[in-house]
């Protein structure tokens, strides 16, 4: 009221003195419209007063707080510091309540250091709205944005008001630096540490100021104690502030640092003291220094940190995803890991990339883990090569990773499955005389590796030279029938059906010569060639039970019996006879005895015939009676009678007479029952 009275006078005494001072009572009362259109007219008067235009633009800021526009408040509170500083001290702690005041330094802090770290609003923020709205303010004059003097001179206000606050000494140290005072933000830095020796904040920014002035040892003795208090993250903050050749030069530090702790000590400790000085290395880049990310994630796998290493080395790749060290290195962690798809998928990548940096690389590692990513790379590379054979589907481009997994192979181990799988590379690539020059120089002219001698057998068919192709085949068909198969991938039709007879033919002479061992090789390159031809399959089961080998030879009985479609009568007839034999040699007497009635079902006489060859009647019909006594036992009489009646029609036995005279007796005895 007082106020408005002698506003109200005719003579206009004191009138901006008056109408600050009404706007702090508004202010306080609440008032927030009323009191802005007091302080505007004291700021915007043809005449200002500083005293109070100062008291205007605290009061103004204040009502921007709870306004939502912290920038214009730190504008106004610049503003009134760079008019008069300690007028601006006194109106704060003379007209802003307690309760506002720790608001408002929070608010002064946090807009302080955006402004030093350039982190301002967007040019559509509704800040920079209001700027532009008021092109005649004050505020605006006095005060550029991102300028360091009317941060130095917040800060002072800041630091007055509350003399033992270390933001408020950090922003003022910060806004001298960049006012290009080194010197005098030391003094600062220093008598702020003198009260908080644990501060990593100030600790971390004398480092730098020690750095930049030439004295290495006693920046990194601070850097020291930064990483012993453990809070490396105080100096993401400030490398928004400092200038890019200080940044750049603590980078330089801290990796150079780094790196001598590797090179001379190996403990766990001295480790995490690389990564620690590796992480301010990192921050001081910006985020992404590939040389220090790289050798941090190496440092973090060596301390069995292992998802903490790969974050490090996506890092890398995010930036350049054809960087070989953070390939390779991501793929050995992968490997540590167990986790073979990911292992596998970086190393071929970094092997495509360039195998001379990463094939020594591997050659580096301990021995079990040499052994399980070579192991890893063949199976991949084979796995892939069997169905671009099998769908015949060579793309230049999945050759060509082939190629590279190859050749790393035969240069990381020297096993001779390499070397023949690097041989198939060729093959499937039409490199036909490089995988001949290959072999010799891997295997020797003689060859004596018989997977070798097959990939040879394969590049002779490419020359007709087929007899000896046979000869090589029917080897290996010996000793994997399933590496046969692959091998035969490779091999067209025309030359598939030549092949087949070829085999047959020498299969029949070695029979016939009593050399089973070798023929059966060939019966067995036969039937791959041709198909499962049930005429090879029968010559094989021949040779198999000459060999003794019974169940290989059912096998093969099996799957003729199973194409029984066109074949005459005969034919059937001595396949299950064929079949109950060599039932009869593994003792399965049911099952034979199934086999013979048949038999005996197609044809009587054919199948009497083909049992008086082998085994003989007297053979069989024991048999007969045997399983029928069985089922006569078991009281299955209907069954017992069928095998009783069959065994009858191969001979007349005594007793299996007998037996069916039992049989007609428990008959009759059912009948009458």
């Amino acid at each position: 009221e007082i106020c408005d009275h002698l506003l109200a006078a005719e003579q206009k005494t004191y009138y901006n003195t008056l109408l600050a001072l009404r706007g702090f009572c508004l202010l306080h009362a609440h008032n927030h419209q009323e009191a802005l259109q007091d302080f505007q007219k004291v700021i915007e008067h043809d005449s200002p007063h500083p005293n109070s235009c100062i008291k205007a633009l605290c009061g103004r800021g204040l009502i921007r707080i709870s306004g939502g526009t912290p920038y214009l408040t730190a504008l106004d509170y610049i503003t009134a510091c760079q008019l008069k500083l300690d007028e601006a001290i006194f109106t704060v702690k003379s007209y802003v309540p307690w309760n506002q005041r720790g608001l408002l330094l929070k608010v002064l802090q946090e807009e302080g250091q955006k402004m030093l770290q350039k982190k301002r609003y967007p040019g559509g923020s509704s800040a920079h709205g209001q700027k532009k709205k008021q092109v005649c303010d004050l505020s605006l004059s006095f005060f550029p944005p991102r300028d360091a003097p009317g941060v130095y001179q917040l800060a002072s206000l800041l630091v007055e008001l509350d003399t033992s606050d270390e933001t408020s000494r950090i922003l003022r140290a910060d806004a001298l630096y960049q006012m290009g005072s080194v010197e005098e933000a030391h003094k600062v830095l220093s008598q702020a540490l003198s009260e908080s020796p644990q501060s990593s904040p100030i600790l971390a920014r004398l480092a730098l100021l020690q750095l930049k002035k030439g004295f290495m040892y006693d920046g990194n003795q601070l850097l020291k104690k930064v990483i012993r208090i453990g809070d490396t993250s105080c100096l993401l903050p400030i490398m928004d502030i400092f200038k890019d050749e200080d940044r750049k030069l603590m980078q330089t530090h801290c990796h150079c640092r780094a790196v001598t702790i590797l090179k001379d000590k190996r403990e766990d400790a001295d480790i995490k003291e690389a990564i620690a000085y590796l992480s301010f290395a990192i921050i001081a880049s910006g985020g992404y220094a590939t040389d220090c990310l790289l050798i941090r994630a190496r440092c973090y796998g060596r301390l069995g940190q292992k998802k903490t290493a790969i974050f490090d080395f996506n890092a890398v790749l995010k930036e350049d995803s054809r960087n070989v060290q953070a390939l390779s290195g991501r793929g050995f962690i992968y490997l540590s890991l167990k986790q073979q798809k990911e292992a596998v998928q970086d190393l071929i990548s970094a092997l495509k990339l360039e195998a001379g940096a990463v094939i020594p690389a591997i050659l580096s590692l301990k021995h079990e883990a040499r052994r399980l990513i070579t192991q890893w790379l063949f199976q991949h590379g084979r796995t892939t090569l069997t169905e671009l054979v099998a769908t015949k589907d060579f793309s230049k481009e999945d050759l060509r990773d082939l190629l590279v997994i190859a050749k790393a192979l035969i240069k990381i181990c020297k096993d001779s499955q390499y070397h023949i799988f690097y041989t198939d590379v060729l093959i499937a690539n039409g490199e036909y005389e490089d995988a001949v020059t290959h072999l010799r120089e891997a295997f020797g002219h003689s060859l004596a590796d018989d997977f070798a001698g097959a990939r040879l057998a394969v590049l002779q068919l490419k020359r007709r030279n087929v007899p000896v192709a046979a000869r090589w085949f029917s080897i290996l068909a010996r000793r994997d029938e399933g590496e046969l198969g692959f091998l035969l991938n490779f091999v067209d039709a025309k030359q598939l059906q030549h092949l087949s007879q070829v085999a047959a033919q020498e299969g029949n002479t070695l029979m016939k010569d009593h050399h089973y061992e070798k023929a059966l090789g060939y019966y067995t390159l036969a039937i791959l060639t041709g198909k499962d031809n049930p005429r090879y399959l029968r010559r094989r089961a021949a040779c198999l039970t000459h060999l003794k080998k019974y169940d290989k030879a059912l096998d093969d009985m099996e799957k003729v019996i199973q194409k029984h479609g066109h074949n005459s009568l005969k034919t059937r007839v001595e396949d299950h006879c064929s079949r109950g034999r060599l039932l009869l040699a593994v003792a399965e007497e049911e099952a034979a005895v199934r086999q013979y009635i048949e038999a005996l079902q197609l044809d009587e006489s054919l199948a009497l015939c083909s049992i008086m060859n082998g085994p003989g009647s007297e053979t069989v019909t024991k048999t007969f009676h045997k399983v029928a006594q069985h089922n006569f036992d078991m009281q299955r009489y209907e069954e017992a009678w069928k095998i009783t009646d069959y065994g009858l029609k191969i001979d007349q036995s005594t007793e299996l007479k007998k037996l069916k005279t039992r049989l007609k007796r428990e008959a009759s005895s059912c009948s009458i029952h």
